[in-house]
């Protein structure tokens, strides 16, 4: 069965079409390449388009015989959509129509969207449930939800099947080191403190120190890129045996603050890690902590490899890959220069 993975050449999305392959479903990657690697694309088929292309979408459908969907293609830096919320209507909200169009014309019924915990905003409970408010605080939660709706009508006038999961915070590798995050800019915590690792000598920007919590420093709910591919699988082969659809949470259930997880990096590491305070970022809140409950019932889903430890050595161990990839790569260049 061949699925067409938006953004497959992304973080997340590369991580999925590991997991397709190893289920036994043929990833077919879809990536204008604006943030994605093309290294990454290392299970299926390759096709350079973009989300807002109808034609390309239409030719990549019936080139390769799509029958499902899974969509990762969007921009995702909160901070960017607050300061740029037009680029983020644009990609994330217009382009899910064309490619929602072009799924509606060629007759694909099934599509797992890459959904986000930012739909909910500064929480009421924790842990978050499914039925918690959905107030987003910024344009990119606001584009993810407007999308969520958006297949729901689909749904009701189509007959298209879905599901939407809406993940806490993203971390790790592939254990074996072959695909990992790579942002440029790198905005995420633990990336961010495995940079900071490896230089030595920068120091790991902790942004509010004075929250209600343990330690000061915000908590967050971590979840293992891994344990994110499996779910997303699981989330198409259930929709394909004509379970009910839906918005699923995707987190551990259990949250470590920013002063924890530096703690475990220097463990892990080896290396000092200085730390430099800051105050608070706007619209932080102290506790995010996600319910999976409904994803472990319906899906029958649990996180195998979400220990905060695993998810730091999965990535640390990308990381000197990658740095050692990089070295040789200049290393190279300075010979051929001589």
């Amino acid at each position: 069965m061949n699925v067409l993975v938006t953004g497959g050449a992304g973080y997340i999305g590369a991580h999925c079409c590991q997991e397709l392959a190893r289920r036994g479903f043929h990833p077919v990657v879809y990536d204008n390449l604006a943030t994605g690697h093309r290294e990454h694309v290392r299970w299926g088929e390759f096709f350079e388009g973009d989300i807002g292309d109808a034609a390309g979408l239409n030719e990549v459908c019936s080139r390769f015989r799509i029958t499902a969907v899974m969509h990762f293609a969007a921009f995702i830096e909160v901070g960017e959509s607050v300061a740029n919320p037009l680029k983020y209507y644009a990609n994330n909200v217009t382009g899910s129509l064309q490619l929602i169009r072009a799924m509606v014309r060629h007759g694909i019924r099934h599509i797992v969207f890459s959904s986000s915990a930012a739909v909910y905003g500064n929480p009421h409970h924790v842990p978050i449930d499914e039925e918690h408010p959905t107030r987003p605080l910024s344009p990119y939660g606001r584009t993810k939800l407007m999308v969520e709706h958006i297949l729901a009508d689909c749904e009701s006038a189509y007959g298209l099947r879905w599901m939407a999961l809406r993940y806490f915070n993203a971390a790790g590798a592939d254990p074996a080191a072959q695909i990992g995050e790579w942002h440029n800019p790198e905005s995420h915590l633990i990336p961010r403190i495995l940079d900071a690792a490896g230089n030595g000598e920068r120091p790991v920007q902790v942004y509010g120190t004075d929250y209600p919590t343990p330690d000061g420093s915000c908590i967050r709910d971590y979840i293992h890129v891994a344990d994110l591919a499996r779910a997303h699988v699981l989330a198409l082969e259930r929709l394909l045996a004509g379970n009910d659809g839906g918005a699923f949470n995707l987190g551990q259930g259990r949250g470590y603050s920013v002063l924890e997880v530096i703690r475990q990096a220097r463990r892990i590491t080896g290396k000092p890690l200085s730390i430099q305070t800051g105050p608070r970022r706007p619209g932080d809140p102290p506790v995010l902590i996600a319910s999976n409950r409904k994803a472990q019932d319906r899906l029958g889903w649990a996180p195998e490899q979400s220990r905060l430890e695993d998810i730091i050595a999965s990535a640390w161990k990308w990381h000197c890959k990658m740095k050692e990839a990089v070295h040789g790569a200049r290393h190279t260049a300075q010979g051929q220069a001589e």
